[in-house]
């Protein structure tokens, strides 16, 4: 019934979707196994891509010739770029997507991949032969051989859902869980642990007074994440967002609650995600908080449904309703379904090498959250990753690894495999100690040839990364060449409260000045306003953040060196972490329990960032 394929990729969520089209576009013939076709990339969560760390990821997936930039852009609603009042290194793109648009785009650019076959049903168990993944057998007894397997399942993995004193197996709200891979892989050597995730409820967009909430729009610009001119909408279309607050009546109505949630019962064993704490775990966490912020946003286009981000909860559902409709905008809100914790099955990521293949089972790769990480970001770029390391090792062809210093999810990938995670990992910018060099705007410079090279990336991105690069220096040069008179800049820098020169200065030294950007300098020089009227905007962007942040990536590159010679730097075992002030409160933890023999050590622990590193180096040096 089935021939062979190069790869079968079991599960069609971010990771698979990402997986099936990277390997297929490099030429694999390739098999998509999911459990329901209507469901293939689904955002399970919030109906959102991007966001802090997470952006500059999507915009990388783009560079290396993945698809889900692509699709964000045609089914976004509204578009933002994060921490613009900050450097470059720290904006962030997000977007708020049509969730039905989003997982209907994913499907028609799979169906239109070639080389991308699907099939609906469960894979029970993995074929091995002489410890190597040789296929899968579905629900329904079918052996399906192939030279790779990329196992993607989400959440799905004996899952587990909680609501209140009610618990259901599935792997999302309806839909039944998977069963018998953990169980094989567990009987072959692997380790496997549970996690936990969450959501909030949805509800009826007519029943909110929007009038008692603050509004968000959406930004006068649209850049988006694909590097490709794909269609989007303009900045006037955009769907607002709205925010509005809990309050200490919230809180108590929660609490009353508690003797019934899941989670304070001890009926979820599995760690939930730090980073996006449910509701209860925020009043007991910030118990000092009178308040806590809530984003109302809208699931699409053409529908009222509304999820209401930051009330994640497993809570029963009559309390859910009650401490909604304390909220103010919510008093009168309808609920369309509950918020939920799932509890589904990973295996920690130290069992796998820097390819995604598994160290106990050859042809066999993880990605997702099967990996123990959080997000449909962070599956993305690990299926990605994996579909073109099981392409290659298909082919027995040199694996793509990514170092830390050349994309997020190089760090990601890295964080991973060398210091493994027991919570679900989130990626922040913070992780990355080449942030600086690891923007979202020049995520085409850095990746787009070595994908290119491999026969993903295009040549149409091929082309536009050449005509950048060319351009980008060229500007450099003539900011480098022309001077501008005092007499020509001096009453601008009045303007914005800035010193006057008394002497022509280079138009590059006048660009490090705070507040000064390329289009601001322009109109001062008849040269700029020849060579750079006409020249895009991202173009611009680009050579002037360049120019702006020379040093700093020198900087960079310097305390990267210095971390690589922490190795011999050993901390007695004595050392009081307590006395360290000024470092976070995760580091402290990890620090505490962990336990890490040397520096280099303790810059690997997960969520621990350079600059905690830099200040246990300073008081080990006391």
């Amino acid at each position: 019934m089935f021939q062979k394929y190069d790869v079968i990729v079991v599960g069609a969520g971010h990771a698979g979707c990402e997986a099936a089209s990277s390997a297929a576009n490099l030429g694999s013939k390739v098999l998509l196994i999911t459990m329901n076709m209507q469901t293939i990339a689904q955002m399970s969560c919030n109906p959102a891509m991007g966001g802090i760390g997470k952006g500059q990821i999507v915009r990388e997936i783009d560079a290396l010739g993945g698809y889900s930039g692509i699709v964000t852009d045609k089914s976004m609603i509204q578009f933002r770029v994060l921490n613009r009042s900050k450097g470059p290194a720290m904006w962030s793109p997000r977007a708020q997507n049509d969730r039905m648009l989003f997982s209907a785009t994913w499907r028609e650019m799979l169906e239109n991949t070639p080389n991308v076959d699907f099939y609906q049903d469960m894979v029970r168990s993995i074929i091995i032969k002489n410890n190597t993944a040789c296929g899968v057998v579905t629900g329904l007894g079918h052996e399906i051989y192939a030279s790779s397997v990329i196992i993607t399942s989400g959440t799905f993995l004996n899952g587990i859902i909680h609501i209140g004193e009610k618990q259901l197996g599935g792997g999302r709200i309806s839909e039944k869980a998977a069963t018998g891979i953990t169980e094989q892989l567990v009987e072959f050597g692997f380790e496997s642990d549970r996690l936990k995730t969450g959501t909030p409820p949805r509800v009826d967009g007519r029943s909110l007074d929007y009038s008692k909430m603050e509004i968000q729009k959406g930004d006068d610009e649209i850049t988006g994440f694909s590097f490709l001119d794909v269609e989007k909408i303009k900045p006037q279309q955009q769907k607002c967002c709205h925010i509005t607050y809990t309050s200490q009546q919230v809180h108590d109505i929660l609490k009353t609650g508690f003797d019934r949630s899941p989670m304070y019962q001890g009926r979820i064993e599995g760690v939930g995600p730090r980073y996006c704490p449910s509701i209860e775990d925020k009043i007991n966490r910030f118990a000092d908080k009178e308040r806590h912020q809530l984003f109302v946003e809208p699931e699409g286009w053409n529908t009222v449904e509304i999820y209401v981000n930051g009330f994640s909860t497993s809570l029963p559902e009559e309390v859910q309703i009650k401490a909604l409709r304390a909220v103010p905008g919510f008093e009168n809100c309808k609920i369309f379904r509950p918020g939920y914790a799932i509890e589904y099955d990973y295996f920690p990521p130290t069992q796998l090498y820097h390819t995604l293949e598994t160290k106990l089972i050859h042809n066999l790769f993880f990605a997702g959250q099967i990996n123990g990480t959080t997000g449909y970001e962070e599956a993305a770029c690990q299926g990605i990753m994996a579909g073109i390391n099981a392409h290659q090792k298909s082919r027995n062809l040199e694996p793509l690894i990514l170092k830390r210093n050349e994309a997020y999810i190089g760090v990601l990938i890295d964080d991973l495999i060398s210091k493994g995670t027991d919570e679900p990992y989130r990626m922040f910018t913070s992780r990355a100690e080449f942030r600086t060099l690891l923007r979202q705007d020049n995520a085409d410079l850095r990746l787009t040839e070595l994908s290119y090279r491999l026969g993903l990336a295009s040549q149409q991105k091929m082309d536009n990364v050449l005509y950048k690069k060319q351009k980008v220096e060229e500007i450099k040069t003539l900011l480098n060449s022309i001077y501008i008179e005092p007499s020509i800049i001096n009453q601008y820098f009045e303007s914005i409260g800035s010193a006057p020169i008394s002497e022509k200065q280079k138009a590059s030294k006048i660009l490090l000045r705070p507040g000064v950007s390329l289009q601001d300098l322009i109109p001062f020089s008849e040269n700029l306003k020849k060579e750079l009227s006409e020249e895009k905007k991202e173009v611009l962007e680009q050579a002037e953040t360049q120019v702006k942040y020379e040093r700093y990536i020198e900087k960079e590159k310097e305390l990267v060196e210095k971390l690589s010679q922490m190795e011999e730097l050993i901390i007695p075992d004595s050392f009081d972490y307590d006395k360290v002030a000024a470092i976070s409160n995760e580091a402290l933890q990890k620090f505490k329990k962990i336990k890490p023999r040397t520096l280099g050590q303790a810059s690997r622990i997960s969520g621990v960032s350079p600059s905690d590193v830099q200040i246990l180096m300073v008081y080990m040096g006391r």
